[in-house]
């Protein structure tokens, strides 16, 4: 008995030993060791920049060196021996833009010309719109490997989360008036609502009845000074397994299957509105503002992987690097 035990433990060091000392004509290691980084990108650019030379007449475009996750994280390996290897993916964006128009001050009408005969510059003020988003993708597991070639099969588990929050800010250099009583000859006794709000042509100026439900009634419009979206979260647990084969020397294509846990969640959103227009119905006008909340949606699956995760699309090759 302990020499059949000896014998087995001698042919799987044997086999180990053979798997680990691959390499190629060039004496280079084709399996990646101990302290390797590995990186994965998205093989389908260059297998049909390969299969456009067969039977294609048209321009083979280059291949694009493109992120492997729909949700554009970086995705990696760490080996700490021959067949186990920490994996991770990672996002981290942050960004914000800001538009600015200038329209007409509807405070002021500037006469048709100067006294010496020109005409004159119509006052003008500065509409803006910010928005700003922030986005976080993060996974992280354990995975196994094995096999003795070229060809190696792995498995493991592990765990992602993504979320997304946006939100857009308005300003308006024409300030909502009503009833004013007028100073001079050329000011306006009502600023209301116009389509010269519509910073950007964003959309933030919208029919105001329907969106006040009779808290600020008006036949004008009405329009938007703040804007949070919703924060999108998924989360997912999952076990995977798959193969790769090394086509060169620390560089191989493959690609894997998965089942888990996963759920995702859009939380509410909040837009400030504001418009004029009579209150109640009464004879009276007002300037008034109201904060409407969106719908909160979410779903959860226990099933094989679906095709847009942290992970990335599951079947779709990849192509990893070793280094």
């Amino acid at each position: 008995m302990k020499k059949s035990l000896t014998l087995l433990a001698l042919a799987l060091g044997i086999s180990t030993s053979f798997a680990q000392g691959l390499k190629s004509k060039k004496d280079e290691m084709i399996l990646p060791e101990a302290g390797d980084w590995g990186l994965a990108i998205d093989a389908n650019p260059f297998l049909q920049y390969a299969g456009n030379f067969f039977g294609k007449t048209t321009t083979n475009a280059a291949p694009t060196f493109n992120f492997f996750t729909t949700a554009n994280t970086i995705t990696g390996r760490y080996f700490t021996d021959a067949q186990t290897c920490y994996r991770g993916s990672l996002r981290i964006g942050l960004g914000g833009n800001t538009v600015r128009e200038m329209e007409a001050n509807r405070m002021m009408t500037a006469p048709a010309s100067s006294a010496n005969g020109f005409p004159t510059a119509e006052a003008m003020v500065e509409n803006s719109w910010k928005s700003s988003n922030t986005t976080i993708g993060l996974a992280g597991g354990l995975e196994m490997r094995k096999g003795k070639t070229r060809l190696q099969g792995y498995y493991g588990g592990e765990v992602g989360i993504y979320m997304n929050m946006s939100k857009d800010k308005y300003t308006y250099g024409n300030t909502l008036a009503v009833n004013l009583v007028p100073t001079g000859p050329n000011q306006a006794q009502d600023v209301d609502v116009d389509a010269s709000d519509e910073v950007g042509g964003s959309g933030n100026v919208v029919p105001g009845g329907p969106i006040f439900q009779g808290t600020i009634l008006g036949s004008g419009d009405a329009r938007i000074t703040e804007r949070k979206n919703g924060t999108v979260f998924s989360f997912g647990l999952r076990g995977f397994i798959g193969a790769e084969y090394f086509i060169l020397a620390k560089m191989s294509i493959g690609g894997e299957f998965g089942w888990g846990l996963g759920m995702s969640s859009t939380g509410k959103s909040k837009t400030t509105y504001e418009t004029t227009g009579n209150n109640g119905g009464s004879a009276t006008n007002a300037v008034g503002s109201a904060e409407i909340e969106g719908a909160k949606n979410g779903g959860w699956a226990l099933d094989t992987d679906g095709k847009n995760s942290v992970w990335g699309p599951t079947g779709t090759l990849r192509l990893n690097l070793y280094f």
